[in-house]
Formats: structure tokens, C-alpha cells, sequence
């Protein structure tokens, strides 16, 4: 009867009952214990990098189960749908990841590609990666999706012009950038936790 389970007791059946009370207490959610690194759960009291493994290990799984949910060929023509596709992962990100996802012609999802990794406030974006990976994935259509860990959804002065060095290189193309997601956390003010570039009307046709 795991359903029955208390966080704190299901977490326990990874690293043992004192190690999971201590985690709990010390991260609250498991939402902010899943951001955290094998590091730093390593140097925890009681933990040690085997149990730190374990648990990244179960949330990566449930991240993955997620994404397999979703990439049974989904529709993805809203932004609501092209948040809901990644909105479980990118939880975990501690830092800013540029990630491209695939579309075929009638806009269902081919796969998702990570085109860089940067640190807790930015990203260099290669706009050459970001259309090898268009192309060799034959996308007819692409929509780029990146994180703010900070949770402040709204668009930097540097996520505008990147979006729009890539409008201009994909009409070249032929792959039409369709739009940019920034993905944040969920507040009063803005409880969808997402920004769309095209939505926000950053998009020149």
C-alpha cells in the first residue's frame, strides 16, 4: 500500500528512514530536493554519494516516465501543450538549458534535442546547432524552449535577439521557428509558470 505513504516514508525506502527525515526537513518538497546535485546530497550527513545516486536516479526515472507519457507523437500546436511536454523536467534544472523540439508537418513531435547547457542566468545559443539538429531530424517545423531557474519566466533582452537571429536563419531555411518558450515556476501573478515569445508578440511575420 505505497500509495498510503508519507513523502518522508517513500523516501526512506531509498536511503533509509533518518537520511530521508533529514532531507525533508532540509528541503521541504520534494520539488526543491530534486534541483538538488549528487554533490551536494553526497555531503549531507547520513547520505553519502551511493544514496545520493539513488535518489537523482528515482527522480530522473519519474522525469523520464513523464517525457514518455507526453512523446507518444502529441499534438503540439498551443504553447500550453509545448509547456506541458517539458514542464516536469525542467523543474529539476539547476541552470539555463536550451533545449529544440522537432516537429513534423502536421506539428506532432518528432523528439526534443538539448542544443546547450549554461549556467543559473544564461545560455550561449549556436544558431548552426540549432538547425544541424532541425535538419537531421528532418523537422519540418521547430519551437526552442529554455528555463530561468530563478523561476521569473519574463524574457531577457538577450532571449529577444537570440529569438530573433533564429526567425531570420530559419525563413532562409525553410524551417520556421514557430515559437519560444520560456519555461519559470508558477506565482499569484502568473500561475501558468511559462512565457510564449510568440504570445508576448516578439514574432514579426
Amino acid at each position: 500500500m505505497l500509495e498510503m505513504f508519507s513523502n518522508t516514508d517513500l523516501l526512506a525506502l531509498l536511503c533509509g528512514q533518518a537520511s530521508a527525515k533529514v532531507l525533508m526537513d532540509r528541503y521541504g518538497t520534494l520539488n526543491a530536493l530534486a534541483k538538488s546535485t549528487v554533490e551536494e546530497l553526497a555531503r549531507i550527513q547520513g547520505v553519502g554519494e551511493c544514496r545520493a545516486k539513488r535518489i537523482k536516479t528515482a527522480f530522473m526515472l519519474a522525469s523520464r516516465m513523464s517525457r514518455e507519457i507526453h512523446c507518444k507523437a502529441p499534438l503540439l500546436d498551443t504553447p500550453d501543450k509545448l509547456a506541458d511536454l517539458l514542464r516536469e523536467e525542467t523543474r529539476l534544472y539547476v541552470v539555463e538549458k536550451f533545449q529544440l523540439v522537432l516537429l513534423d508537418t502536421r506539428r506532432r513531435l518528432i523528439r526534443v534535442e538539448t542544443i546547450a547547457v549554461g549556467n543559473l542566468d544564461s545560455v550561449i545559443i549556436d544558431g548552426r546547432a540549432v538547425f544541424h539538429a532541425a535538419l537531421m531530424g528532418r523537422a519540418s517545423a521547430i519551437v526552442l524552449i529554455h528555463n530561468h531557474p530563478s523561476g521569473d519566466a519574463r524574457p531577457s533582452e538577450s532571449d529577444i535577439k537570440v529569438t530573433r537571429d533564429l526567425l531570420r536563419i530559419g525563413k532562409l531555411l525553410k524551417i520556421p521557428v514557430l515559437d519560444h518558450i520560456i519555461m519559470g515556476e508558477p506565482t499569484v501573478e502568473d500561475p501558468q509558470g511559462f512565457v510564449s515569445l510568440r504570445e508576448q508578440g516578439y514574432f514579426y511575420e
